[in-house]
């Protein structure tokens, strides 16, 4: 093991010996349960300590007996990909009692476990809190009456508790997103995209139902993400006369050709007055006031069956891995916690602080606190909200932004796709033109990027141009990889004749690349002197400044999916192994956290050396895996991860030194990686993301225009900058000074925050490694923020 660095913590120090814990799945179920169940097993394992399995929630709690089961590492094997909890969730009224809890405890006590792993809702969390609470009452109380030894209270004096959010509606405060959420909105937004081909063919309106019946995460996001007409959630109920408006914004949008109506209702949606919203309500209406041929289709349990998507699966093994270090970094004085999802940190917060915003939020609504409820949900759902209202309806021209400012001069933005193709380009372009129009500009369409520029490629686009473009794969723009150095004379030329004021540009390195040209030629071209943002789209991650590009989510998935399949097909033939290529060029991002959504034993990336010793360590575990009861095995490799290690090179190794134990076969995934629909995320990642930028080029514009002059003119190093995703916040970069943090040889960042997690795969796939917790084990508190703040920060 490497020389660790001293300011550096790392979890070798604790150790599990010793200690129990137990896991539950509690409340309703949701996909990416048993990634966390799996996690928190094999990384109690792991630290020597004994991991039990507690079948059927809390009623398997109370009833003790098989319900409590000692497990090993093989007995979470392929529970990865599967839906649901294959341990079993129960409700249970007899926890509620003391008596219940009373038997609770001592269960518990005959198996040692002082460490609990709760993965449920808010009701189950607080049922958690509240039997640590009596825990040494409950053991007095035992020892009293015979049924345990003194000795027992002594040596088990506390519990501990850590809970992990496991619900679809992402009803709960404190995190950004709960396990379930985003497998939830893939088959919603699956349903959605089927829906709206037979709509259009009929020139329908359909009314989905979607769970949430506290919650309107689930609605809310789904109708960003699909471009709905209109939708009704609990937390911000439409104003009077609502059935009046959206009449009206249908037929407009009719009117407009536009051949479908997509209305989205939570289950939960009330009206003003706190008086239900229902779907057969809004069918009615529609049907009685336009006469529109109108369908209700409600989703119900759709949403929390199938299998569970990459984010989720990351997500749930991340906190799985976290809840057991915060299990045994717990001390007497430690308060159960919850580990939850900050932008891109996981963060442990005070478990009842959670509930209790929780039950605020609820207590808002119950108020007609409407405002209030959706602040007390958080940024990421207020920024949700916003953005949905933006680019939902189209203002009248007697409304868009007239200042002495804009009469002066009209803005011409002019939006453009540079790079390979990444799904959730057109969200992002769809996103950038509506938010545009709204901010009062006229927005120009480039076609087939720096190259389309430069041969005049560019033409007027209006809102209704993008309707429909959320859902489509691809570049509907058009985009090349060609910069824009050698047409500089040319794009500068199209500039100057369409008299565009500001430039937006969505792809990945080259895009990148072409913003640090185009900065550079301001010297000898003043059309180049106007604001210019970049908002990374790739399916390889690999753009200095951004954790997350537009596109990776959805090829990440595609790769998971995949591995899911071919790990199937070896079902039937045992001691088989895979080797599978992946994209990214010499970014290791999709191998990597394709190895962690799959469960692969191994994953080769450039950013990681390796060599043949390492190579035959590899086949040796794999080896040793074939003589358990798990006889197959998965290898991704990144295509650019070593030029000689080459894909068909560790194939034909495996396959030489596997003879008589295992065989092998490849598969290269290819340009499947860049096709398909938007996964959820991309869309909403694009979508809010494309209309910060726009914001932003408005308030530059404003900055930057010489009213003397008539004219833009933007020459410092902050107004050209990429808007990119950092830890917990959207941060404005300018291009020139990410150049030290890039490395242009090999195209990536010099630091990637995902190599941190690469110890995790490795742990969860039995290898010995060292893992850096210094981000892990600080205890924060519940951010209450102000109404502003959501304009500032989060995804």
């Amino acid at each position: 093991m490497a020389d660790q660095p001293a300011d550096k913590k790392f979890f070798e120090n604790l150790s599990g010996a010793g200690k129990a814990i137990g896991v539950l799945t509690s409340g309703g179920d949701a996909q990416g349960m048993n990634a966390a169940v799996r996690a928190v097993v094999r990384m109690g394992i792991y630290v020597e300590a004994k991991v039990y399995f507690i079948y059927e929630g809390y009623q398997g709690m109370v009833d003790g007996g098989d319900n409590i089961v000692e497990v090993s590492w093989e007995s979470v094997s392929s529970i990865l990909q599967v839906g649901g909890t294959v341990i079993g969730s129960a409700r249970c009224k007899e926890f509620r009692t003391r008596e219940g809890r009373l038997k609770a405890a001592f269960n518990l006590i005959q198996r040692g476990i002082t460490n609990l792993c709760v993965i449920g809702g808010d009701g189950s969390l607080t049922g958690a809190n509240l039997f640590r609470e009596e825990w040494s009452g409950l053991l007095e109380e035992l020892a009293q009456s015979g049924k345990i030894e003194e000795e027992a209270v002594k040596k088990y004096v506390y519990l501990n508790i850590v809970g992990m959010v496991g619900s679809i509606d992402n009803d709960f405060c404190g995190t950004d997103m709960t396990i379930g959420t985003d497998s939830a909105l893939h088959r919603i937004i699956e349903v959605v995209d089927a829906i709206m081909t037979t709509a259009q063919s009929h020139q329908r309106t359909f009314v989905l139902e979607v769970m949430g019946r506290h919650c309107g995460y689930l609605a809310l996001v789904s109708a960003l993400a699909c471009g709905a007409d209109w939708v009704f959630i609990p937390e911000y109920p439409p104003e009077e006369g609502w059935e009046d408006q959206m009449c009206v914004k249908l037929s407009e949008n009719r009117a407009r050709k536009k051949r479908l109506n997509i209305i989205i209702v939570a289950e939960g949606a009330i009206d003003s007055h706190n008086k239900a919203i229902t779907s057969e309500k809004v069918k009615d209406l529609v049907v009685q006031q336009l006469g529109f041929d109108t369908r209700v289709t409600i989703l119900g349990h759709v949403q929390r069956g199938g299998t569970p998507s990459a984010f989720d699966r990351i997500l749930a093994s991340r906190m799985g891995v976290e809840a057991v270090l915060a299990l045994l970094e717990a001390t007497a004085d430690t308060p159960a916690c919850v580990v939850s999802l900050s932008g891109n940190q996981a963060v442990r917060l005070p478990l009842m602080e959670c509930v209790q915003m929780t039950q605020e939020v609820q207590k808002a609504m119950d108020e007609r606190k409407f405002c209030e409820a959706v602040r007390l949900r958080g940024r990421s759902f207020e920024n949700n909200l916003n953005t949905y209202k933006l680019l939902s309806h189209r203002k009248p021209d007697t409304e868009l932004p007239k200042d002495d400012l804009s009469c002066s001069t009209n803005f011409n933005v002019a939006v453009l796709n540079v790079g390979a193709p990444a799904a959730g380009m057109n969200a992002a372009v769809r996103s950038a033109v509506r938010v545009g129009i709204t901010e009062g500009h006229t927005m120009f369409a480039v076609i087939d990027g720096f190259e389309g520029f430069a041969n005049g490629q560019i033409k007027e686009i209006s809102w209704g141009d993008v309707g429909g473009w959320t859902g489509q794969g691809g570049s509907l723009l058009g985009t090349k990889r060609t910069l824009p150095a050698k047409y500089l004379e040319k794009i500068a030329d199209q500039m100057r004749t369409n008299n565009i004021n500001a430039l937006m540009v969505i792809g990945g390195f080259e895009a990148y690349l072409g913003l640090l040209e185009l900065s550079a030629a301001r010297e000898k071209y003043d059309e180049f002197c106007v604001p210019m943002v970049m908002v990374p789209a790739t399916v390889s991650n690999n753009v200095p400044g951004s954790d997350f590009s537009i596109g990776a989510d959805t090829a990440l998935n595609t790769i998971t999916d995949t591995c899911d399949r071919i790990k199937q097909s070896a079902s039937g033939t045992k001691r088989r192994v895979f080797i599978i290529e992946t994209m990214g060029g010499y970014c290791g991002y999709l191998a990597n956290m394709g190895g962690l959504a799959a469960g692969a034993d191994a994953a080769y990336i450039f950013e990681e050396k390796f060599d043949i010793r390492e190579l035959q360590a590899n086949v040796e575990h794999l080896t040793e895996k074939m003589k358990t009861s798990i006889q197959r095995g998965l290898v991704l490799r990144n295509e650019n991860s070593n030029e000689n290690y080459t894909t068909d090179f560790i194939y034909q190794l495996y396959s030489e030194e596997g003879k008589g134990v295992f065989d092998c076969r490849k598969n290269v995934l290819g340009h499947m990686q860049q096709g398909g629909a938007p996964s959820p995320f991309d869309r909403n990642f694009g979508t809010k993301i494309s209309a910060k930028a726009v914001q932003w080029i408005s308030k530059k514009l404003r900055e930057t225009y010489r009213r003397d002059e008539g004219k833009v003119f933007a020459n410092t190093e902050d107004s050209v900058c990429l808007l990119g995703m950092r830890r917990r916040n959207l941060l404005f970069q300018p291009v020139v000074e990410l150049k030290d943090q890039a490395d242009f040889v090999h195209r990536i960042p010099k630091e990637q925050w995902w190599l941190k997690l690469r110890p995790l795969m490795k742990i969860l796939a039995k290898y010995k490694t060292s893992y850096d917790v210094s981000d892990s084990g600080q205890l924060e508190h519940v951010a209450r923020h102000s109404p502003k703040e959501a304009e500032i920060g989060a995804i």
